[in-house]
């Protein structure tokens, strides 16, 4: 058992540590090397190997595992876990001895985890409570809550929400069902088939309880990528995959769920204050929304902490 070297933090004697700012209570342990300038917060779990670089950020209860490396600009916030040889960037030209002008910042938002051998690439975020799987190489933002794999990485879920079969199979044959997320409700759109075809019929104030004052559609989206990623402060949307299919997450702030929408009968009402995203769009997918309104940058929520601070106040 060794003892502590320091009045507030735990230090391995085969560590080195040449920061001023380690907080209370964090644990340093052999062969991690903590530059001067570095900052780490309370109740951190640094372990074999790890090397900080000066001007890099490691908030409170992060758990380092052996051999991460951070480099100035990087910044992990609060609760972040960080597996074995996880890989962060700072320079996106790198040459030997050459320095760049400034680096390119990282940020790791609260309560996300990345896994083991996973490479992030520099001047991307990873959002609050997401997930990246092992070794997945990450080029491009990850969402809030979002579970990322592959190479390149790609969302292949959002995590505490459990996989939905077709949302066929539990809305009533006609009619509308309710969701655990507050006010999303699904709908079975009437259908009608003949020799001449089929057509498939909403009308307002019946599946679509709103007036609809604008319509869009989304399509040609690549399967890797994610579209909506927002609330609304006033505005509902009804929305439909008229071909193909996609995913849709809802979440309330307190609760999330995913609905697979695979067939143009099923509709989902997202009134407002609900964060709303869509992702795996197969490749002929076309998703309509109606909305209550015209469009008004001003009625857009598109960052989850400001999303999260409105509806849990």
């Amino acid at each position: 058992m060794h003892e502590p070297v320091d009045t507030q933090y735990f230090r391995h004697p085969a560590a080195l540590v040449e920061s001023a700012d380690v907080g209370p209570r964090t644990r340093v342990w052999a062969f991690a090397h903590i530059l001067p300038g570095a900052r780490v917060g309370a109740d951190c779990n640094v372990c074999d190997g790890v090397f900080i670089e000066g001007g890099a950020v490691v908030g409170d209860r992060v758990t380092l595992k052996c051999g991460v490396q951070l480099w100035n600009g990087v910044t992990l916030e609060d609760d972040v876990f960080v597996g074995p040889n996880a890989t962060f960037t700072n320079d996106p030209w790198p040459r030997s001895r050459r320095r760049p002008e400034a680096v390119s910042p990282t940020v790791v938002r609260r309560a996300a985890s990345i896994g083991a051998n996973a490479t992030i690439l520099c001047g991307v975020t990873v959002g609050t409570n997401a997930m990246v799987g092992i070794g997945a190489v990450v080029t491009r933002d990850v969402p809030p809550n979002a579970i990322v794999i592959g190479n390149p990485a790609h969302v292949a879920g959002y995590v505490d929400v459990p996989a939905q079969p077709a949302a066929e199979a539990y809305v009533p044959p006609s009619g509308s069902s309710p969701t655990r997320v507050r006010g999303v409700t699904i709908h079975r759109l009437p259908a009608f088939e003949d020799i001449r075809g089929s057509l498939i019929a909403a009308e307002s104030g019946r599946q679509v309880v709103f007036e609809p004052r604008r319509v869009f559609v989304v399509h040609d989206v690549p399967t890797r990528h994610v579209r909506g990623e927002h609330a609304h402060r006033a505005q509902h949307q009804f929305v439909v995959c008229l071909k193909g299919r996609c995913t849709l997450v809802v979440d309330d702030g307190r609760c999330r769920e995913q609905i697979l929408l695979d067939a143009p009968t099923l509709g989902v009402h997202v009134p407002p204050l609900v964060w709303a995203t869509q992702y795996g769009f197969s490749p002929d997918a076309m998703l309509l929304v109606l909305a209550s309104d015209v469009y008004d940058p001003g009625d857009y929520i598109r960052d989850y902490a400001e999303f999260q601070r409105l509806v849990i106040a």
